[in-house]
């Protein structure tokens, strides 16, 4: 009996993780949240306007007062009209110089006198020019990456965990999970390129090519490399004979010797075109996703949404090729593992776990 509990809660927590805000506003202004197979109600009066990441979703209600909603209950933030962003798990509004925000339904004043701040999955990176400090909130906790006591300059790389930046001393240094990590010193800014977990840069001061990894700077070539993109955990580079290339995990992987004509790197998925052809590689594979170059795509966790041959929309999910619909000039976004494509008369199509569902 206590086996089959703990399983019905590991069943249960897994079910609640995966789940996703996929927000709407109906042909009629209702506005609605795609939810375990269902479109729940969020308002039943008007909103003005709403900006939604994976897992939550801030609008501006009829009232004028700012939202959250977590795809289980909503709060107020403010009773006034705000300066707001958001990220899949992040919530930020700024009233005046003063910066607030919200994370799983705690919020939090961040600073009173802030200028530029960056939003992402996984922290929050604000200059406080009352004591001229660039700061980052990560898991519940505010940390001082530097200060300076002439002119505040921005950290030059902020990905979705991971920062680079340069102290007074111009010595390069990186914060990742909590902890800020020294790299070296140069008269120039190094060129990164991160997103996860991961940096990568052309190393100015040894002349190779080399990522921050698990906490260590490695050399992945002993030479410069042409171009560089960062996913979760993996970095994709065209090295000098323009082959595309896979690293991760101190392993290197050849993806095509034909030169790539366009490639594209976000989270967890690369996409590329070589002769007409178009491919994406996830979790080790490669998949054949067209044989042309669609007009566009958008990727997104392990998703490829893209405009098929027929004006429509199709894309590469749970490892094959899906078509969501072939009516034409049909708008599409990416919430979690979930596709939302918008039809011109305002209806909706959501595709996830292998279903369609009709608004």
């Amino acid at each position: 009996m206590k086996s089959a509990l703990i399983f019905f809660i590991a069943i249960t927590t897994l079910t609640l993780s995966a789940q996703n805000v996929i927000p709407v506003v109906d042909f009629n202004g209702f506005f609605k949240n795609f939810k375990n197979g269902f479109f729940q109600q969020i308002e039943f009066q008007r909103i003005e306007e709403f900006k939604a990441g994976d897992n939550l979703v801030a609008y501006v209600d009829f009232r004028g007062n700012l939202r959250v909603y977590d795809g289980t209950k909503g709060m107020n933030v403010a009773n006034l009209k705000v300066e707001y962003r958001v990220s899949d798990n992040l919530m930020t509004w700024r009233i005046g110089r003063t910066l607030n925000m919200w994370d799983s339904g705690v919020t939090q004043t961040l600073s009173y006198d802030v200028r530029n701040y960056w939003v992402k999955d996984e922290i929050i990176v604000f200059e406080d020019m009352r004591y001229g400090n660039v700061n980052v909130y990560y898991k519940g906790k505010v940390k001082t990456l530097y200060t300076s006591i002439g002119d505040l300059e921005s950290p030059d790389f902020i990905g979705e965990n991971i920062v680079a930046f340069r102290d007074n001393g111009n010595f390069n240094k990186v914060f990742w999970n909590g902890r800020i990590y020294d790299l070296d010193v140069w008269h120039e800014p190094f060129k990164f390129e991160g997103g996860t977990d991961i940096l990568a840069f052309n190393d100015p001061i040894n002349g190779t090519f080399a990522v921050f990894e698990n906490g260590n700077f490695l050399d992945v070539e002993d030479f410069h490399v042409n171009d560089y993109k960062s996913g979760r955990g993996f970095v994709v580079y065209e090295n000098r004979n323009e082959n595309l290339m896979f690293y991760a995990n101190g392993k290197q992987k050849q993806l095509t010797n034909f030169g790539a004509t366009k490639w594209e790197v976000k989270d967890d998925i690369v996409v590329w075109s070589e002769n007409n052809f178009t491919y994406a590689y996830i979790d080790g594979q490669k998949h054949e996703i067209a044989r042309y170059i669609p007009e566009n795509y958008v990727l997104k966790n392990g998703v490829v949404a893209f405009r098929n041959l027929m004006g429509g929309v199709s894309a590469l999910i749970d490892g094959r090729v899906v078509v969501i619909t072939n009516q034409m000039n049909s708008e599409y976004e990416i919430y979690g593992n979930s596709i939302l494509v918008s039809l011109f008369n305002n209806s909706f199509i959501v595709y996830s776990n292998g279903k369609k569902y009709t608004l």
